[in-house]
């Protein structure tokens, strides 16, 4: 098989990722599309996903990722483990979150995770970072009452950032004052265990989805 390079780091504004994904049939996608949804945001090759999903048959998985050879190595995989309860997306979070969302059965999304999003160090480059605002109150509005979204990153600053972002919105409560010191998953990412092998710390957060008080 010829391998592909594949990008580490994908302008999210590029002209090439400006059309929205378009969403599958569910019920084609999944066994049993009633299950519970578990959403993967950037989930690069989709490993951490795969093992979920055969941890957890009793879940739906969907990863979302913006470069789409990874995409679609994550897919050749879902189809060598012959797996009905995982799929995964090519698409920008920026103008496909909304329209994927939408289109899910009410009520399924029960949890999120966004795990080692790209930095963006630079000033000029920070709108370009996953976790922006409307990304918030997007999982905000399809997130399931007392669904949860798990943060995870190796710098400091990214993590903060993130959480600010959620933080600043009502309608999520963040678990805990500190950084998680465990994983509240069952499954490590690859960059998590590469992390901790090198002594160097992960800065983790869970966020709840709590109801919002009627005015």
């Amino acid at each position: 098989m010829t391998r592909v390079r594949v990008r580490q780091h994908v302008n999210p504004f590029h002209k090439k990722y400006q059309t929205p994904a378009q969403p599958p049939d569910w019920e084609q996608v999944y066994a049993q599309v009633n299950q519970p949804l578990h959403l993967d945001i950037g989930c690069a090759r989709g490993e951490f996903l795969l093992e979920m999903a055969m941890l957890q048959p009793n879940w739906n998985f969907l990863g979302l990722e913006i470069r789409e050879p990874l995409v679609e190595r994550a897919g050749a995989m879902v189809d060598e483990l012959d797996l009905s309860n995982i799929h995964f997306v090519f698409g920008n979070v920026n103008n496909s979150i909304e329209p994927i969302l939408a289109s899910l059965p009410q009520g399924k999304l029960q949890r999120v995770t966004i795990q080692f999003p790209d930095p963006w160090f630079k000033k000029r480059q920070a709108k370009r970072r996953l976790v922006q605002p409307e990304l918030v109150n997007n999982l905000a509005t399809y997130l399931s009452s007392e669904g949860i979204i798990l943060l995870q990153s190796d710098l400091e600053t990214v993590a903060q950032e993130m959480c600010t972002r959620f933080e600043a919105n009502p309608a999520f409560q963040r678990k805990g004052k500190d950084w998680l010191a465990k994983n509240p998953m069952p499954v490590p990412t690859q960059r998590e265990i590469l992390t901790l092998s090198r002594g160097e710390p992960v800065y983790r957060a869970l966020f709840v989805r709590s109801q919002l008080s009627e005015c």
